[in-house]
């Protein structure tokens, strides 16, 4: 199987070195093989000198947009530009561990799973700031009340899909609510998502950090949103078996 690891970036000079002899260090499940697409979105920091010196790598490949348009624009440029039978998502900065892979790789590998996201929550987590630990508590919560999600965390960055599930939703978000978005649509399409343990490294706005208590609320408005929404507004699978049954009737027909 082939793994697509996404990363969607922006101003993230200092660290995206270090991230990128990483991820491409990182072992995967015995049988995958790796391509790593970055989406450089808009950096004015020098990001983009740093992913060219890359750009020689056969794993590598590289979108450059002129504007910052936001993580979840980043995501669906990346999820059209992939071509594995898994997409992985990667944050450009160093909270997360490329070392995780196998963990969270290996249910979908095997075929145990569908959807894996790696929860930060399982094991002692020190240094996330209290506001942040309740804005997460208050989005698990929200996600296992409103879709029996079942999930300890819900806004974590290492989410992991088979393709199948990526095709299977309209994504339409641009920013930081990509999360909640497709945890919420993935629940309403009936797939199960299924947890592992990761390490995390939190870091704070000093260092990088961009999201901001506004997103937070954005998110929850998010999830709350698609509980209503109705389905066939992002089914694809709908629109598919609409056009099937379209080009089986007969000309003219109604």
């Amino acid at each position: 199987m082939k793994v697509s690891v996404l990363i969607p970036v922006y101003n993230e000079f200092l660290t995206m070195p270090m991230v990128l002899e990483r991820v491409l260090a990182a072992p995967l499940p015995e049988g995958c093989e790796k391509e790593v697409i970055i989406i450089d979105d808009g950096s004015t920091d020098g990001t983009g000198e740093v992913v060219r010196r890359y750009v020689q790598s056969p794993l590598l490949v590289v979108h450059h947009s002129i504007a910052n348009f936001g993580k979840a624009t980043a995501l669906r440029i990346g999820i059209a530009r992939a071509t594995g039978d898994i997409i992985l998502i990667q944050d450009g900065d160093l909270e997360y561990d490329p070392a995780d892979y196998v963990k969270i790789l290996e249910p979908i590998a095997s075929g145990r799973a569908k959807v894996v996201y790696g929860s930060r929550f399982w094991k002692p987590l020190r240094g996330m700031k209290l506001a942040n630990r309740i804005a997460n508590r208050i989005l698990t919560w929200t996600a296992n009340a409103l879709f029996g999600a079942r999930i300890t965390d819900e806004a974590t960055a290492y989410k992991a899909f088979h393709r199948e599930v990526i095709d299977a939703m309209e994504l339409r978000s641009s920013r930081f609510e990509f999360c909640p978005e497709i945890t919420a649509k993935l629940r309403r399409l009936g797939y199960n998502i299924t947890e592992v343990p990761i390490s995390y490294n939190p870091r704070g706005i000093l260092e990088g950090k961009k999201i901001r208590w506004r997103d937070g609320v954005e998110a929850l408005w998010t999830l709350i949103r698609y509980r209503f929404v109705p389905l066939g507004r992002f089914d694809r699978r709908v629109a598919l078996r609409g056009q099937g049954r379209r080009a089986e009737s007969p000309a003219g027909s109604r």
